[in-house]
């Protein structure tokens, strides 16, 4: 199986719980079934003499959208630093298995830096299921650009009470705390210099620049970008300004992008690309990925994006080839 983006060099670690955007979208019984015929048609009747040559079969003679998936979840995102305390974007559906990990290998007690993108439903719904928050003794601090009492605290205690959910919010035994941050401001959380950037979208959003040791990782889901504002004045460019891995939300094509779904609040595989080479960034990670597209079809979209890419590099005569992977659950990066 060739995956969409080997392991970088290491320092930061990110690792991807939830890469889809709107709402979850797992593999149906359906589409399993056509992967494990595809699987046993390219094995047309060999036999393996044991299971690192299966591993082998799978690695060099299968597509990553064959052997793989980029899975289901919605966006959550954790950037480890190498600090006791834990540190994750978004609460997405993503965060329940965040949630199982972290409880089976460091126990019951920890500290959770969350930071939200912005309160959408497909970025807070694995709250109610993040099994850390009904322990005692946790700390959950819940990081925002939004006012934290009136936007962030009333979403999650909406979604968490009758007739919704069994469990109120205020229920819960692990003690949550809410932080106001601000654009402009830098701040040392957890061990990492934290930046964050207001976004175009529905209710607003946020991006988030995270820093540590001489690496940066820039998150950025949820954030239409237009074509016209693409010039060395466009704050994103400062923001996104060498870093060694931009996670964008490319849920778009060009042309949705640009006509139907305009103003919908999210960007495409191509703005990304000219955004991260304007900004001179190492890695783009696609991200956020349309929740009607298939394993095969966001394989397309990938390989176009790395396509585009060395066209647009070669026309502006540049030499710094732009990464291009694409985030699935399971995904992990080192910087």
């Amino acid at each position: 199986m060739s995956a969409p983006s080997p392991i970088t060099p290491p320092g930061l670690v990110i690792r991807f719980w939830g890469t889809r955007g709107s709402l979850p979208a797992p593999l149906s019984a359906a589409a399993v079934r056509q992967k494990v015929l595809a699987v046993l048609t390219k094995a047309d009747g060999r036999r393996f003499a044991d299971r690192a040559a299966m591993e082998d079969f799978l690695d060099r003679e299968l597509d990553f959208a064959t052997a793989g998936t980029y899975g289901g979840n919605s966006a959550c995102v954790q950037i480890d630093g190498g600090g006791e305390e834990l540190v994750f974007c978004d609460l997405g559906s993503g965060a329940r298995e965040l949630g199982q990990k972290v409880l089976a290998e460091r126990g019951p007690h920890n500290v959770y830096n969350v930071f939200l993108s912005h309160v959408h439903w497909d970025h807070i719904m694995g709250f109610p299921f993040f099994t850390p928050a009904y322990i005692p003794g946790n700390v959950i601090r819940i990081h925002s650009g939004h006012d934290v009492e009136d936007v962030v605290r009333r979403a999650l205690l909406r979604q968490q009470s009758a007739p919704c959910f069994p469990v109120d919010f205020d229920k819960l035994g692990a003690r949550i705390e809410f932080v106001r941050l601000h654009p402009g401001q830098r701040y040392d959380i957890a061990g990492l210099e934290v930046q964050l950037l207001k976004q175009q979208h529905s209710g607003d959003s946020y991006g988030y620049r995270f820093a540590r040791g001489g690496r940066s990782v820039v998150y950025s889901t949820d954030s239409e970008h237009k074509y016209e504002q693409l010039d060395e004045s466009y704050p994103f460019i400062d923001f996104f300004r060498d870093a060694d891995l931009v996670i964008f939300d490319a849920m778009y094509s060009l042309a949705d992008a640009v006509s139907v779904k305009q103003d919908w609040g999210h960007s495409s595989n191509i703005i990304a690309v000219e955004l991260c080479q304007l900004a001179r960034a190492r890695h783009l990670c696609l991200f956020h990925h349309e929740p009607v597209f298939d394993d095969a079809m966001l394989d397309k979209v990938l390989a176009e994006t790395v396509r585009f890419e060395a066209i647009s590099r070669a026309a502006a005569d540049s030499a710094a080839p732009l990464r291009v992977s694409a985030a699935y659950d399971g995904l992990e990066i080192r910087l």
